[in-house]
């Protein structure tokens, strides 16, 4: 059974959704982060998705407060991300409440550094977020397109022992318009064993389903859980019993 993750997007404190990465779009849903949080695991979540807007632009983690509240204030199992670069930032992260840390950007600028950190952390505690536009995977925000290519980009990481991906499809982001359910099953055709989280497009309990089918293990929900196309109680009852 697939694993639903609902997403906490977070810029200046607040919890907000943007569309295809546009910072101008941003929609703010809540103050208080935490209470949100709170709210999935009382509905039987486990997990969640928390990403640092703020810091995927400033190229440095800048919310660490959000991950440190929400981590005191519940016992969700919390993957973060967002202007991960430094060894601070991963520390800081782990530091203050986060099971798992997502990099993206810097797996493309600093391929020797994820490497090590790899080594050093374990990749149960290391995710690979990989975003792409149009095939070609891009950086720091989304604001950069970089010349790697989807799926060779994973192969080298899938070949030094990356065993979770976080896989967006930037032109479904945020845009309700359905998950890219042909590019999920050719990624895990290439790699069955992947521990592939799905993430973009997302617009109902249909999807979820579709995904499902598909064998992808995990996907990321958000904008859907915000904007009431998904009830999180039908959701959480299909696939948390």
């Amino acid at each position: 059974m697939i694993e639903i993750i609902p997403a906490i997007d977070v810029i200046d404190g607040r919890a907000v959704r943007l569309s295809q990465g546009d910072y101008a779009s941003q929609k703010s849903y809540s103050d208080r982060p935490e209470e949100l949080a709170r709210r999935f695991e009382d509905l039987g979540f486990r997990r969640l998705h928390l990403v640092d807007l703020d810091g995927a632009r400033s190229r440095h983690v800048v919310n660490l407060r959000v991950l440190e509240a929400i981590a005191r204030a519940t016992s969700l199992t919390v993957d973060f991300g967002g202007g991960v670069k430094s060894d601070a930032d991963v520390e800081s992260a782990f530091n203050v409440g986060a099971a798992m840390v997502t990099v993206g950007s810097l797996a493309v600028t600093s391929p020797d550094r994820f490497a090590q950190w790899l080594q050093t952390y374990g990749p149960e505690r290391l995710i690979l977020g990989a975003d792409a536009r149009d095939g070609k995977i891009s950086i720091n925000g989304w604001k950069e397109d970089s010349t790697q290519e989807l799926l060779p980009f994973l192969q080298s990481y899938w070949q030094m022992g990356v065993t979770q991906v976080l896989c967006t499809d930037i032109s479904r982001d945020g845009m309700l318009s359905g998950p890219s359910v042909g590019l999920y099953r050719s990624l895990l055709e290439a790699n069955p064993a992947c521990r592939l989280i799905a993430s973009g497009g997302v617009s109902s309990i249909g999807d979820l389903w579709a995904l499902d089918e598909a064998g992808v293990p995990a996907v990321v929900v958000g904008k859907a859980i915000y904007e009431g196309r998904i009830d999180l109680a039908e959701v959480s009852k299909s696939f948390n019993s």
